[in-house]
């Protein structure tokens, strides 16, 4: 008997979580013989992807992104090229455009390094982008957390942790006035005959003189559908949450156990609530992998091969790089010496709670990932993906990939109608741009976010 939405009462979120390279979160799964993620490099791997979410009515596609690589564990960069732990990594941003015209619906999320280019010229990228694909964008900020990326760009390595989500407000402040304030939503006219395309008394120059950036001109780009886009972030820890709390509109977390998915969950949302916004306002989105078949025995059978290709040590040297700690150094049962770190804060933290050794961590990483994993036939795991939403009190899931196109199809088709039947996940896709689809509200941010006090008439008052 099929279950009713009383059981959860609100649709999963659910997004491919994905990266322009062979090698994500799940590593060494690109030797499995049905593994095509070394096609990353050619278009139709990425347009085939696209296609198969949209018919999983998958709410998104979360690209991640880095710019440096992972050189701290044994001081090199060997093993990371070895089994291609996101290395060779590609632009995501250049993939987006021709995943679009293959669909109608599925949304867009780019991760973008604040660092990575100044706020004027990112800005016109993300409302080209947000213009040809009619306002399914989305975009992960990010401040960096390697020494690599910094040096490879000309620093002589990365600036300290709060500072680093101090220029990333500030950054955000400067787009906020391209994309909320520079343009009226009236300035575009198109009047052929008056030969008048936009009406300069509804368009004005932006002027930012602040500690990180000093920008004046005009928004290049006419109003986007979504204006800004939706705003993802993925910082858990103090400073990135009052960030988080500020400006994020969709937060992915990282959590062992539905205790501390809840715990990180209630924080977020009490800091949203102290920065003038309704808890409402942001979803909390969890990493996961899942693992199915037709029976449970098939699914177990499935994860078993999985294992066979995985690479627990390739894993480690991805975690090494979160916490900045060479865990090559150490025996397996060592003592490990977290402490502070200038790179993921939170990893870190929760390693030395948990007193996490380096046979702790492989044993973690049988799958060459620490996400939680959910197992079985699909009744099975859609009692899991419930579980977490309501114990966890999240509001859906970045789907990783074990060996892709595979894990993202079963679950499109094994898990999906699952779902459906129980009520717990959509059966069509929502009208309007990825923020209406999201939230079931406008097209634009809230009154209540702070880049309301960039729009136009806050603008001019200040003024």
């Amino acid at each position: 008997m099929a279950r009713t939405d009383k059981r959860l009462g609100k649709h999963i979120i659910v997004n491919a979580f994905n990266m322009n390279c062979v090698g994500h979160i799940n590593h060494g799964q690109w030797t499995h013989p049905r593994d095509r993620s070394a096609d990353y490099i050619r278009l139709d791997y990425w347009t085939g992807l696209a296609r198969t979410l949209e018919r999983g009515l998958f709410d998104g596609l979360f690209l991640a992104d880095i710019l440096g690589t992972y050189d701290i564990y044994g001081g090199g960069v060997d093993l990371t090229l070895r089994e291609s732990v996101q290395l060779p990594v590609n632009d995501p941003i250049l993939l987006v455009s021709a995943m679009a015209a293959v669909t109608q619906n599925l949304g867009f999320s780019v991760t973008v390094n604040v660092n990575q280019e100044a706020p004027y010229t990112f800005a016109r990228r993300i409302s080209t982008l947000d213009h040809l694909t009619g306002g399914r964008i989305g975009w992960n900020i990010v401040t960096g957390y390697l020494d690599s990326a910094a040096r490879a760009v000309g620093r002589d390595g990365l600036t300290g942790h709060d500072l680093r989500y101090d220029q990333a407000d500030e950054y955000l402040d400067v787009l906020y006035k391209l994309w909320e304030g520079s343009w009226d939503d009236d300035a575009v006219i198109r009047d052929r005959d008056a030969r008048v395309y936009a009406d300069p008394a509804k368009v004005r120059r932006i002027v930012h003189h602040g500690r990180f950036y000093d920008v004046e001109g005009w928004h290049l780009s006419e109003p986007s559908p979504q204006r800004t886009p939706v705003l993802f972030q993925a910082g858990t820890s103090g400073r990135g949450q009052q960030f988080a709390a500020r400006h994020a509109e969709c937060v992915f977390i990282s959590a062992p156990d539905k205790a501390l998915a809840r715990k990180a969950s209630r924080s977020i949302r009490e800091a949203v609530v102290a920065a003038g916004r309704r808890p409402e306002d942001v979803k909390v989105i969890l990493g996961i992998n899942v693992v199915t078949d037709h029976n449970a025995a098939a699914a177990q059978e499935k994860l078993a091969e999985y294992r066979a290709h995985s690479s627990p040590e390739a894993g480690l040297a991805h975690f090494a790089a979160s916490t900045g700690i060479d865990f090559a150094r150490y025996g397996l049962d060592d003592p490990i010496p977290y402490g502070p770190t200038n790179a993921i804060q939170s990893a870190a933290t929760l390693a030395e709670s948990r007193g996490w050794t380096k046979r702790d961590l492989l044993g973690q990483l049988a799958l060459g990932g620490r996400y939680p994993l959910a197992v079985g036939d699909p009744a099975e795991v859609a009692d899991e993906l419930e579980s977490w939403i309501r114990e966890g009190e999240i509001d859906g899931f970045n789907l990783t990939r074990l060996v892709t196109p595979e894990t993202y199809e079963d679950f499109a088709d094994l898990i999906v109608p699952e779902l459906q039947d129980r009520g717990s996940y959509k059966t069509g896709y929502a009208p309007g741009t990825l923020r209406r689809k999201l939230f079931g509200q406008g097209d634009r941010l809230p009154e209540r976010h702070s880049a309301q006090a960039f729009r136009p008439a806050a603008a001019l008052a200040a003024e």
